[in-house]
C-alpha cells in the first residue's frame, strides 16, 4: 500500500541488478578490463579510431585528456578516467563493492548491536553499567573521525583479534570498521526497548515459572525486538554506504585494485572541470541508492510498527 516505499524498492532492485551485470557489460559489450590502465588504448567513435588518452595541448602540454562520454555502450559510454579505464564498467563494478560493503556492514552492525543491547538491557546491574559506558565512549567520538583513525591504523598491518585476521587490502576491513563504529546506534535503542520489556507481565511470568534465561531471550524478548532490528537494516545500509564512500574518497577505505563509488569519485576529482561525468555518475548513484534505502526503511517501519506511524502523525 505504501507506493513510495514500493517505488524505492523497485529503484533499489534496479540498481542492484544493473551492478550485478557488471561482468557482462565489461566482457561482452565494452570488451575492456576496468582494472587495468589503457594509456595507449584506442576506441572507435563515429567510425573513426581515436586514442583513449590524448596528450594535453594547453599550458605546458603536460598530462593527458581522457576521452569524454561517447554515449555508445560498446565504446566508453561515460568516457575514460585519467588512466584510460572505462568509467561505465568501473561504475558497475564499484556499485557491486559499495552495495556489498553497505549491506554486509549493516547486517553485522544490527547483529552485534542487537546482541549487545539485548544482553545489557535484560541483565541490568553491573553488566548494563559496563556495556553502557563502553557504548558511551564509542558514541562520544565523531563518527567519521573515528572511522578515519581506525582505517589509517589498520591499513598498515590489517586486523588481528585472536583467530580473526583481516588483511589490510581486504574488503572486510572497511566492513568491520563501519560495523564497529555504528554498534551504539543499534545497541542503545534496543537496550531501552528490552529494559521496558523486562518489566512486562509476560516476561515476569516466564521468570516466575522458572524458565531459563536463554529461553526467555529466545522465545519472549527476541521476537519483540526483531521488527525494530529489521527496520534498522535498510537505514544502516544507506549510512554504511555513505561512510564507505567517504573513507574511499579519502583513500582509507576500499584499496586498489578494487573499486567503489567513493574511489571513482576520488579518481575523477582532477577531471572535474574537463570530464565531470567521472565524478558526477557515482555521486548520483550514491544519492539514488541511499535515498531509496531511506524511503524503503521508512516503509518497513510503518509496515512492522503501525503505532510509530500514528505517533509521527500526531
Amino acid at each position: 500500500r505504501n507506493r513510495s516505499a514500493t517505488a524505492a524498492a523497485v529503484v533499489l532492485l534496479l540498481v542492484v541488478v544493473v551492478c550485478l551485470c557488471a561482468p557482462l557489460y565489461a566482457d561482452h559489450l565494452a570488451h575492456t578490463d576496468p582494472f587495468r590502465s589503457h594509456v595507449s588504448g584506442t576506441t572507435v567513435v563515429d567510425g573513426k579510431t581515436v586514442p583513449v588518452l590524448t596528450p594535453s595541448s594547453t599550458g605546458l602540454g603536460l598530462g593527458v585528456t581522457p576521452i569524454g562520454p561517447t554515449w555508445d555502450p560498446g565504446h566508453y559510454f561515460l568516457g575514460a578516467d585519467n588512466q584510460g579505464r572505462d568509467v561505465m564498467a568501473r561504475l558497475l563494478y564499484g556499485g557491486r563493492t559499495s552495495l556489498f560493503i553497505g549491506v554486509t556492514a549493516a547486517v553485522l552492525t544490527v547483529v552485534i548491536g542487537g546482541a549487545v543491547g539485548i544482553v545489557a538491557g535484560y541483565a541490568g546491574g553491573v553488566v548494563d553499567a559496563v556495556v553502557s559506558r563502553i557504548l558511551d565512549v564509542i558514541w562520544a567520538f565523531p563518527v567519521y573521525l573515528l572511522a578515519i583513525c581506525l582505517s589509517v591504523v589498520l591499513l598498515t598491518d590489517g586486523l588481528r583479534l585472536g583467530p580473526l585476521t583481516v588483511d589490510a587490502g581486504s574488503l572486510w576491513l572497511p566492513i568491520v570498521i563501519i560495523a564497529a563504529i555504528y554498534v551504539p546506534y543499534i545497541a542503545r535503542p534496543l537496550r531501552g526497548q528490552v529494559m521496558v520489556l523486562r518489566n512486562k507481565e509476560f516476561i515476569q511470568a516466564a521468570i516466575g515459572s522458572g524458565a531459563p534465561t536463554s529461553r526467555i531471550l529466545r522465545r519472549e524478548v527476541l521476537p519483540n525486538v526483531l521488527p525494530t532490528a529489521i527496520v534498522f537494516v535498510p537505514l544502516m545500509t544507506a549510512l554504511a554506504m555513505l561512510t564507505e564512500s567517504a573513507l574511499s574518497f579519502l583513500s582509507v577505505g576500499v584499496q586498489p585494485p578494487d573499486a567503489s563509488w567513493g574511489t571513482i569519485i576520488e579518481d575523477g576529482l582532477g577531471l572535474l572541470y574537463t570530464r565531470p561525468a567521472v565524478t558526477i555518475a557515482p555521486g548520483l548513484l550514491i544519492a539514488v541508492a541511499t535515498a531509496a534505502l531511506n524511503v524503503l526503511g521508512d516503509g518497513v517501519r510503518d509496515a512492522l510498527d503501525p503505532s510509530a506511524r500514528l505517533r509521527g502523525g500526531v
